[in-house]
Formats: structure tokens, sequence, C-alpha cells
């Protein structure tokens, strides 16, 4: 098992817990997700670990559908900078141009707005044929 090198400010069991946590997993779900051998327990150690063995942190990721590299370098100290730094709270808090020029086409939003709409629905049913898989794993086992 190797560690993996990064920033040494960058602590990845914190930032696997601010990924988990985002996604609306629950430490017993992943455990559950990366085999027997887990437990919730285990799982609230691992995020406590500055640095996560290489093998472990792929699976993790995988499991949570984002890469690793985003839980080596999410550093949240250059995050806030960015969005401190974006927002001009004196000017009304703007990103980018403050012109206020905006050219909406109302039939072309309420087209995105529809196939948004369809995309929110396909994937809840990718995720509800998961879950179904998970559920059918889980009654197989016992």
């Amino acid at each position: 098992m190797t560690h993996t090198t990064s920033n040494p400010k960058i602590h990845e069991g914190r930032n696997l817990k601010r990924f988990r946590e985002m996604l609306g997993i629950k430490q017993d779900v992943l455990a559950f997700e990366l085999g027997e051998e887990w437990n919730q327990q285990k799982i609230s150690l691992l995020e406590q670990r500055e640095k996560i063995d290489s093998d472990i942190l792929e699976q993790v990721s995988a499991i949570l559908k984002i890469p690793s590299e985003a839980i080596r370098n999410f550093d949240e100290e250059k995050a806030v900078n960015i969005i401190a730094n974006t927002f001009n709270v004196e000017n009304d808090a703007y990103i980018g141009n403050s012109n206020g020029t905006f050219n909406i086409n109302p039939i072309e939003k309420i087209i995105q707005l529809h196939e948004e709409k369809i995309a929110l629905y396909e994937r809840m049913l990718k995720e509800k044929d998961e879950m179904m898989g998970r559920l059918e794993r889980l009654i197989g086992g016992r």
C-alpha cells in the first residue's frame, strides 16, 4: 500500500468526508460498497487520516464516481480565496461582467429547462436501478 503524494496542507480524509457528504452518502453505505471487511467505524477512521493509501482512494473515488485527484488535490483555502475574489459585494455580488446585459429567449429557456428535466429523470432512473442492484446484493448476501 502506497501513500499518495500531495500538498502537506491538504487532508485527504477530510476531503473524502466533504465529497461523501456533498453526495449524500452515509459512512455505512460507503462501507457496504467497499466490501465485507469495511464498516462505519473504519470509514470514520479513514476520514480522520491525513493521507489515504492510493489503492483505497481509487476504490472510494470509483464508488463516489469522482476522480481520485479531486480528493487528493482539493484545497479548501484555495476554494475560499477563489470565491472571495470572484464576488464583489459592494456592487451587488456579481460574477464577471457587471454591465447587466441579458439576452434571454424564452422559448430557448423553456427548451433548455425541458432538456434538463429529461436528463434529471434519466439520472434518477439510473440511480434507482443502481439502488435496486445494491438492495438485491444485500438481500442475496443474507
